[in-house]
């Protein structure tokens, strides 16, 4: 009967240090570093300790430019401009659920080829990109992979985003 006295020890132990209600450690974002040494447009890896409330948005697609347009490329933009719109989406997703986007550690983009150019605009995409990474207003970048695809749902998209975003409970 030893063990009673014991386990109420601990337990009061872990009260008094506050471990018991601690808040989850942060998130380890791991830099990779760029051609001149500072960090990377993208990560290497994140780490997601345990604790933490985890959002996963389905991949968006652009919106018009107008929209009562909604037939060619021409009415979506170029690779940037749809990158710019996909990532305004997403904002809004976040935002509607409590979350910002430097809650996001993960992301996953798919590229169409642009037929004025005959492949994928990577640099347009990159440009869009670093708005909403990296940037001024959310020094934060993400985990992420690119995929050059062979089409998208339809044939005036060309990026479509998925991410995931992470936050300490009650943020």
């Amino acid at each position: 009967m030893k063990t009673k006295p014991m386990i109420a020890a601990v337990a009061a132990a872990l009260l008094a240090t506050g471990a018991a209600s601690a808040a989850p450690a942060p998130v380890e974002r791991i830099a990779s570093p760029g051609p001149d040494g500072k960090p990377g447009l993208i990560l290497k890896g994140v780490i997601v300790p345990t604790g933490y409330e985890t959002f996963y948005l389905s991949g968006q697609l652009a919106d018009p430019i107008d929209p009562a347009r909604t037939a060619t490329i021409d009415d979506y933009g170029d690779t940037r401009t749809q990158t710019l719109s996909v990532l305004a989406k997403i904002r809004a997703l976040l935002a509607s659920k409590g979350y910002a986007m430097a809650d996001v550690v993960k992301m996953q983009a798919f590229l169409a080829a642009d037929p004025k150019l005959g492949k994928i605009d990577f640099a347009g995409f990159n440009a869009g990109f670093r708005d909403y990474f990296g940037s001024a207003a959310n020094p934060n970048t993400v985990a992420r992979s690119t995929f050059q695809v062979a089409n998208l749902v339809q044939p005036m998209f060309l990026v479509e985003i998925e991410v995931t975003a992470v936050k300490a409970p009650g943020k």
